[in-house]
């Protein structure tokens, strides 16, 4: 049943009549899945329905076209393949794609129209065989498979698609209600234990498009259901109920903050689109709603609808020959000529060889006498790692400032406040040990002053530590995370340096003396001990996640005294 080769592999399941799942799996990340920062691995969904036709739904991209080709071979005729259904289509897919066509030629490509437009494109002189469908079409595979498809076009993906077959009562959701794990389960039993990893998902994925979102919900609230066959992950089946009222929750407080940022983009070859991605993490994790705009599918009307409701606005363009695309100048020549001179701006962007379309999306911005959020993102080629964290920590500066900017225009609290002030003031009574908490996830590496911090357990030892949602280190603080807890001794040296403001991506260590912890984590040697800690579970809390980590391991390295945090208001640090 397993094709296998080294850390990868295909799991082949019947989960309906006539109907199967190949899971192409990794356990490592995989490389175009960098704007997803966790390293728990992913499986790639494919679905097979053999009935008097033979359908495949959704083929994996280029890191399974081998081992996937080898494990179809095994369980079709490839003069018996029909068609091949898309949830969507990038170059990535494509390659799969080509190598199918090349075995079985005869195969009808069944997708969304933006979605033909690019196949033919990729294809450019091939000939292909497209179906085109939309909301209201079916397609009979026979034996009672009469499958039914939902368009549901999002910013990330213009062309995305649906299919439902009624005899099985599946829904193939492709992007929708997934995540990037890999185990041995198909399904979702024991649901609870992927709450972290879709809430993840859903926060990297969709949160900046939840409008499209609810969108998607609407489509199909009046199926009857069974389970979710999802494009990653386990199938959702037993916590379908619940994951499909979370996104619909998650969805409306996105789309009822207080702040609206436009994040307007066009993306060439997906780079200026993985900025944008991480550009709208940092935004939602700061607290402000997100709408994401494609250009290269979105209506001038529908431009100009979000830079007259929005409080901020961010463009990004890759550069083609010397200048943007025509729908990013376009997009352009409507900020300037709506856009108020008061709202918050940015710049970002990627290219090859030259970047002359972020210069002049730059220089036409500052002329027009906008104010700029961060300094612009110029990025070369691909986002690794470490420039996607960068994205992402300029995304909450520019948040915060929005935020700050809306406070200091609020009026000032009445006398009759004073109740909750008392409040305040007694909250902040409550104190914590100040300490430094490192990370490292890679070639990122992030540090944060800390002092909500308590042991939590002594078998096995434990601590808990609240992070601020947008803190930059919030997003290196996962189940399976390491990190070190440096707790500081009496003295101001230490915690001025950590209470700075840093710039986005800057180093938090220059000018500290360091050395590397057993879990690969910075210790801070002036301080007065350490733990070496790894994150057992975390909790949903406000505007702050409650950490739990186990501590692995600790040392003494001065003596003294612990600092304490004394605060005069629990309202604030």
């Amino acid at each position: 049943m397993l094709q296998t080769t080294k850390k990868k592999d295909v799991q082949v399941v019947i989960i309906a009549e006539e109907t199967k799942v190949l899971r192409s799996r990794t356990w490592d990340r995989l490389k175009f899945e960098v704007e997803y920062s966790l390293q728990k691995g992913t499986t790639a969904n494919s679905y097979l329905i053999q009935a008097e036709k033979t359908a495949i739904i959704d083929p994996p991209g280029e890191s399974f076209t081998r081992n996937y080709l080898d494990s179809l071979q095994l369980r079709l005729n490839w003069h018996r393949l029909d068609y091949v259904i898309l949830g969507h289509f990038n170059a990535n897919r494509g390659t799969t794609l080509k190598a199918l066509l090349s075995l079985a030629p005869q195969i009808t490509f069944v997708c969304s129209n933006p979605a033909a437009l690019t196949l033919k494109d990729y294809f450019k002189e091939e000939e292909l065989k497209i179906q085109i469908v939309k909301g209201e079409d079916t397609l009979d595979l026979g034996n009672g498979h009469q499958l039914q498809f939902i368009t549901t076009p999002t910013p990330k993906w213009p062309d995305g698609l649906m299919t439902y077959d009624p005899k099985t009562q599946i829904l193939f959701t492709d992007k929708f209600f997934g995540a990037h794990v890999c185990g041995d389960q198909v399904a979702d039993e024991g649901w609870t234990i992927y709450s972290e990893d879709r809430r993840f998902y859903y926060d990297c994925l969709h949160a900046a498009q939840a409008k499209q979102v609810l969108s998607a919900l609407d489509k199909i609230s009046d199926l009857s259901v069974k389970f979710y066959a999802s494009g990653h992950g386990p199938m959702v089946r037993y916590g379908m109920t619940e994951l499909t009222n979370l996104y619909r929750k998650w969805s409306q407080e996105q789309n009822s903050r207080d702040l609206n940022v436009a994040l307007l983009y066009a993306s060439a070859y997906g780079n200026t689109a993985t900025i944008a991605q991480a550009i709208a993490k940092g935004l939602t994790k700061a607290g402000v709603a997100v709408e994401s705009i494609n250009c290269e599918a979105a209506t001038s009307d529908e431009i100009k609808e979000a830079i007259e409701k929005c409080d901020g606005f961010i463009i990004g363009s890759p550069t083609l020959g010397g200048h943007a695309p025509t729908q990013i100048q376009t997009a352009l020549g409507i900020v300037l000529n709506t856009a108020s001179k008061s709202k918050l701006t940015g710049v970002f962007g990627s290219f090859g060889w030259s970047g002359e379309a972020i210069d002049i999306l730059e220089s036409k911005l500052k002329d027009a006498g906008y104010k700029f959020g961060f300094e612009t993102i110029r990025v070369k080629f691909k986002p690794d790692d470490l420039t996607l964290q960068t994205c992402k920590e300029a995304a909450i500066d520019f948040a915060q400032t929005l935020i700050k900017s809306r406070k200091l225009r609020a009026p000032k609290p009445s006398a009759s406040a004073s109740g909750s002030d008392r409040t305040a003031q007694a909250v902040g009574r409550v104190v914590g040990s100040l300490c430094v908490m490192s990370a490292r996830r890679g070639d990122v590496t992030s540090a944060m002053l800390a002092s909500w911090v308590s042991q939590a357990t002594f078998n096995p030892p434990g601590v808990t530590i609240a992070v601020a949602k947008d803190r930059a280190l919030e997003s290196l603080t996962h189940t399976g995370d390491r990190f070190v807890l440096n707790i500081l001794a009496e003295g101001k040296q230490l915690r001025k340096h950590f209470q700075k403001s840093f710039a986005p991506g800057e180093d938090r260590f220059v000018g500290v003396e360091t050395k590397e912890a057993e879990n690969g984590c910075p210790v801070l040697t002036g301080a007065l001990a350490y733990l070496e800690c790894k994150v057992a579970n975390r909790m949903e809390c406000g505007d702050h996640w409650l950490v739990y980590a186990v501590v692995e391991n600790g040392q003494v390295l001065n003596e003294g005294v612990t600092a304490v945090h004394f605060r005069k208001s629990g309202s604030h640090y």
